[in-house]
């Protein structure tokens, strides 16, 4: 089932981690250094933290968690179709996880991703 992903810098990742981990009753699905993640199932939501203490901003990007390639593949097609510029990274690590992914930008300029995972990594490797 597809979730909405929400991605926030943090200016101390343990503090946000023991915080988020009680607003929502669930410990991170991920967790490295400066970093964690969290499935949460009610509300369904992909929780991301990035620890970044000179961000100018709390928000990081925007994205949509699909179950695979294909629904990558026709959130493409169907942005493209609606006239928006889509930017693709297929086998891209990020996030500690290697991905399928296409990029849009909101009118504001805030970043949305619609991705997979498709397995597990040991590297960040983010932009």
């Amino acid at each position: 089932m597809p979730r909405l992903q929400l991605a926030l810098n943090v200016s101390n990742i343990d503090t946000a981690v023991d915080f988020y981990s009680k607003l929502f009753g669930t410990e991170p699905a991920k967790r490295r250094p400066g970093y964690a993640n969290f499935a949460i199932a009610e509300p369904p939501l992909k929780l991301v933290l990035f620890e970044n203490p000179s961000a100018t901003g709390k928000l990081n990007h925007l994205g949509i968690e699909v179950e695979s390639s294909a629904q990558v593949e026709q959130a493409s097609d169907r942005l493209q179709q609606a006239n928006l510029t889509v930017r693709s990274e297929n086998n891209t690590t990020c996030c500690y996880a290697l991905q399928d992914k296409i990029w849009v930008t909101d009118p504001d300029g805030d970043e949305w991703e619609v991705y997979t995972v498709l397995k597990d990594s040991a590297t960040f490797a983010c932009k």
